[in-house]
C-alpha cells in the first residue's frame, strides 16, 4: 500500500464512518421513490463536481472512463424523469478543486465509492429488481472492471502525491467526504418541472 493511500484511510476515516453512518442507505433503497431521491441528490454532486476535475485535470483519456453523471441519468431516466427535469435538480454549491492535489483528494472519494456501490448494487437488484441496464447503472460503476480502475487509480494517486503535497490530498478528500454527507442526507430533493435547478450551498473551504 502506498504511502498515501494509508494516510488517505486513516486521515479520513472519521468522515468516511460519519457518512455511511449518517447516509442509511439501506432504508433509502427500500422503495423506488426513497432510491430515486437518493440518485437525484448524487446526480447534484455529481453534476457540480464532475466539470471542475476536468477543468483543473486536463486529462480526458484517466477522467472520462471515470465519469458517472450519464450513468445517473440514464437511471433517472429509467426512474421517470425527462431531460428537463434531470437539469433542474438541484446542485450543491462545493468549495471545488483549485489543483491537482485538490482534484485528487475529491476523485479518492469518487473512485472509493465505486467499491462498496457493488454491495449497494446487489443489494438493489434484491429490493427492487434492478440492473445496469435498468436503473442502476451508477452503482455498478464499472462494472467486473472496477478493481481493476481501482488499481490504476491508487497507482496514479501515488504518482501525484509523490511529485505534490500529500497533506492537500487528504484535506480535499476529507472536504469531499464531508460536502458529500451534507449534501446527501439534506432534506430529499423535490423533483422539479423545467430547466435551471436552484444551487444549494453545502460547505465552503476555507
Amino acid at each position: 500500500m502506498s504511502d498515501i493511500l494509508e494516510r488517505l484511510r486513516t486521515e479520513t476515516r472519521d468522515a468516511h464512518e460519519a457518512i455511511e453512518r449518517d447516509l442509511a442507505w439501506e432504508t433509502r433503497v427500500t422503495t423506488p421513490d426513497g432510491y430515486r431521491a437518493l440518485l437525484a441528490r448524487f446526480w447534484g454532486f455529481h453534476a457540480a463536481l464532475e466539470p471542475a476535475l476536468a477543468a483543473v485535470l486536463h486529462d480526458d483519456a484517466f477522467l472520462d472512463p471515470r465519469r458517472r453523471l450519464a450513468h445517473l441519468a440514464a437511471d433517472l431516466r429509467f426512474l421517470g424523469l425527462d431531460d428537463a427535469a434531470i437539469a433542474a435538480l438541484p446542485r450543491p454549491h462545493l468549495a471545488l478543486p483549485r489543483d491537482r492535489d485538490e482534484a485528487f483528494g475529491a476523485l479518492y472519494v469518487l473512485e472509493g465509492s465505486t467499491l462498496g456501490g457493488q454491495v449497494i448494487a446487489k443489494q438493489i437488484g434484491r429490493q427492487l429488481g434492478l440492473n445496469p441496464e435498468g436503473g442502476c447503472r451508477y452503482y455498478a460503476a464499472h462494472g467486473r472492471e472496477t478493481g481493476a480502475m481501482w488499481k490504476a487509480f491508487r497507482q496514479r494517486l501515488a504518482e501525484e502525491a509523490a511529485r505534490g503535497r500529500p497533506e492537500t490530498i487528504v484535506a480535499a478528500a476529507t472536504d469531499t467526504f464531508d460536502a458529500m454527507r451534507h449534501w446527501l442526507c439534506a432534506a430529499p430533493v423535490p423533483i422539479p418541472d423545467g430547466e435551471g435547478g436552484p444551487v444549494v450551498k453545502v460547505s465552503q473551504r476555507g
